[in-house]
């Protein structure tokens, strides 16, 4: 997200960032100009005030890094939360009811600046803090603001570990293809451009993904024999919807 922001100029004034795990001539984009590293809260200046502060950092730490950033809340500065499954009540708690808290789910695409993020914003947050916010996460994709919290358990179950669902489809893709006979090689190459080319047809197209499926599938050919498999009872459809019941239902987990 750093990349974007810089490439994009976006960034007005400098970035601190605080990773624990790197010394400060170690850290990624050390020496940039306006960014500023460090390793903990402790050596940021007295008189920084911050617009934002990001935390993308993992669920688990949330509880012990948040209360590090409790001196800006009184600052106007908005928080903002990429971390999956940390509801805005925690923040709430850890930084003050009147804290301008933002908490929203990138995926791993944004790491090509081909991502999607849902955002949703708590009572404290100005329409203009929501927009620079929303404006750093555009930095790496599409973005999107909903109302409702409780769908971004469904949003990290879809699009935050949606990635995941269609790397294993290719390394399924491309296993059934070398046993079938095909070199690895072309295998692996085969069903990565397959995936990668349908879903920039799928965007880039005015119809929809059913529509694109059935024009691809001729009536009792190799594909309609294909998706009889595929869409049986049983099927890929039955799967995902077991998955991503999974998925949210770990998110709500990890929530509370």
């Amino acid at each position: 997200m750093l990349d974007g922001w810089l490439d994009d100029g976006i960034v007005v004034g400098g970035v601190a960032v605080v990773d624990p795990r790197f010394a400060s001539e170690h850290m990624p984009h050390a020496g940039h100009s306006g960014v500023e590293a460090y390793t903990s809260t402790a050596e940021l200046p007295d008189q920084f005030e911050p617009e934002v502060v990001v935390f993308a950092i993992k669920p688990q730490q949330m509880a012990e890094t948040v209360p590090l950033f409790a001196r800006f809340a009184h600052m106007e500065t908005v928080f903002l939360s990429i971390a999956a499954g940390t509801p805005i009540g925690l923040f709430e708690q850890k930084l003050g009811a009147d804290a301008a808290i933002v908490r929203a789910m990138p995926n791993m695409p944004a790491a090509i600046r081909l991502g999607i993020s849902i955002a949703c914003a708590n009572a404290e947050v100005t329409s203009g803090q929501l927009d620079t916010c929303t404006a750093l996460l555009k930095a790496v994709g599409e973005v999107h603001v909903i109302h409702d919290e409780g769908l971004l358990d469904t949003v990290t179950a879809v699009s935050g570990s949606g990635p995941a669902y269609l790397f294993l489809l290719i390394e399924c893709l491309a296993e059934v293809a070398e046993m079938m006979g095909l070199p690895g090689e072309l295998a692996a190459r085969l069903a990565l451009v397959t995936v990668a080319g349908s879903g920039q047809l799928a965007i880039t197209s005015d119809l929809p993904p059913a529509q694109l499926r059935h024009d691809v599938t001729s009536p009792a050919g190799t594909t309609e024999a294909a998706l009889k498999v595929l869409m049986a009872d049983d099927g890929l459809q039955a799967l995902l919807r077991r998955a991503v019941k999974a998925a949210t239902e770990r998110s709500r987990e990890l929530a509370s």
